[in-house]
């Protein structure tokens, strides 16, 4: 029950996510490639033990995880929660009159959160990557933590454990007459289970399966275009021989 109630104030903490500028702290370039159905199968357990407890994915059915590699009997075995079925989509745990109730708001569904964080400082891939590797200690918010993609978020940083808990050392410096702070680097305050490299690559799982959520057909999509276009080229020089056949006679 605590990891619920945790997991749904990291929910509101997205919902003011979501809205924040794709301005400011500079995104790093996420690792996403959607072909590699490995990465996926980790960033889906990720989500399902991480993120499903406050967050629905309407919009995807559990059984659609077959198109990454599973076998039903694997997304059973491994990612469906209580009484769920592997036919039916994947609905967050919390219920939403309860979450309305004690937040004034449900969490937002992330069936397609990646595309919809697109901007002009990178993807939506990218802010998700830095967004969910920049928490920080800060004992002057409600949750205890801060990030630095989306300052004063109300989302705490439900990954801690896994990453440890860090400090951010800021310069102060002035702008414009005002006294503005720039970010130097980071102070480890406790170790987490995984490496830096580790918890990176945690991340990127997940973020791909976010991506890949948000659009399952993509490789599809993509292998059904490059055989049309190989039909095209084909097609394309035939037509052009006959054609000259055709007219070959004609001056």
């Amino acid at each position: 029950m605590k990891k619920i109630i945790f997991a749904l104030i990291a929910s509101l903490g997205l919902v003011g996510g979501v809205q924040a500028s794709s301005g400011g702290f500079p995104l790093d370039k996420a690792p996403v490639n959607v072909a590699d159905n490995v990465s996926l199968q980790r960033g889906a357990r990720t989500f399902v033990n991480y993120c499903l407890s406050c967050h629905s994915a309407a919009f995807m059915r559990y059984n659609r995880l077959t198109d990454i590699g599973l076998t039903e009997q694997q997304i059973k075995d491994n990612l469906l929660i209580t009484t769920d079925k592997v036919g039916e989509t994947m609905k967050a745990a919390i219920n939403p009159n309860e979450a309305k109730d004690w937040f004034g708001g449900n969490p937002p569904d992330l069936t397609v959160i990646a595309r919809s964080r697109s901007g002009n400082g990178g993807t939506g891939a990218d802010y998700l990557y830095t967004f969910l590797r920049t928490f920080y200690r800060d004992d002057t918010k409600a949750t205890g933590w801060n990030n630095l993609v989306f300052p004063s978020v109300g989302m705490p940083h439900v990954l801690w454990q896994l990453q440890g808990e860090r400090k951010a050392l800021f310069d102060e410096m002035e702008s414009h007459g005002e006294k503005v702070q720039k970010f130097k680097g980071w102070e480890q305050i406790s170790a987490g289970t995984q490496s830096t490299v580790e918890f990176d690559q945690t991340v990127g799982d997940l973020v791909n399966y976010l991506q890949w959520m948000g659009e399952p057909a993509q490789n599809t999509r993509v292998r059904i275009g490059v055989w049309v276009l190989l039909f095209i080229s084909v097609f394309i020089l035939i037509a052009w021989r006959l054609n000259a056949a055709y007219w070959k006679d004609v001056k």
